[in-house]
């Protein structure tokens, strides 16, 4: 299976791209918003990462590798999500995925299903079927996903998570603790190592300035 592949980015349409890897041109199966997110790297070494299916009706004998490419791992781990829930698929999650991971995670958490059917080829039925089995999974791809890369620290991302599910036992709505992770990551000036250390910052960076 192809999880990952590299290469220069030669060629780029609506559904597709195509990396140079040494003698080979590979197709690559992209969503809408990942397309958008390629556009400024033509001609220019990138890494997707990958999901291998095979494509086609085995009965007709008619079978067809492809691979579907993101450059983040989340966004491919979202994807594959998107791709169980009944009646969605692969080619029906590429048509729709035209906004960012992070949009449709919220969406889907916040249980908006009239946002979700503006997806294209998403209905109001399958909007209710991917609430229904993915809202309670969306929390770390509502947490900028766009700040991961190839190279991301698994670690950190679950860090985030965590301190996510804390911050609604103490009390915080799911909009308030997401907007408090988001500001706490932005700073760059600042590593945190524990759940503890993330709370410490928030609370430190709300507090109102000395009179």
């Amino acid at each position: 299976m192809i999880r990952k592949i590299s290469g220069k980015l030669c060629d780029l349409r609506d559904q597709g791209a195509t990396i140079e890897v040494g003698a080979f041109e590979y197709e690559v199966l992209i969503p809408e918003f990942v397309r958008r997110q390629l556009q400024s790297k033509m001609d220019e070494d990138v890494t997707l990462m990958t999901i291998h299916y095979i494509d086609g009706n085995p009965q007709k004998g008619r079978l067809t590798p492809r691979l579907v490419g993101f450059l983040h791992q989340a966004e491919r781990e979202f994807f594959e999500l998107i791709c169980q829930v009944d009646g969605v698929g692969v080619k029906k999650a590429l048509q729709a995925m035209v906004r960012p991971v992070q949009e449709v995670a919220i969406a889907i958490e916040e249980q908006d299903s009239k946002q979700l059917s503006t997806l294209p080829g998403i209905g109001p039925a399958v909007a209710e079927r991917i609430i229904a089995k993915l809202r309670r999974k969306m929390a770390k791809f509502a947490l900028l996903v766009d700040q991961e890369g190839p190279g991301e620290k698994r670690g950190d991302r679950d860090l985030l998570n965590e301190t996510f599910e804390a911050l609604l036992a103490l009390g915080h709505s799911q909009s308030d603790a997401r907007e408090k992770i988001e500001k706490a990551s932005s700073s760059r000036k600042t590593k945190f190592k524990s759940v503890e250390d993330v709370l410490q910052f928030i609370y430190t960076q709300q507090r109102p300035e000395d009179a």
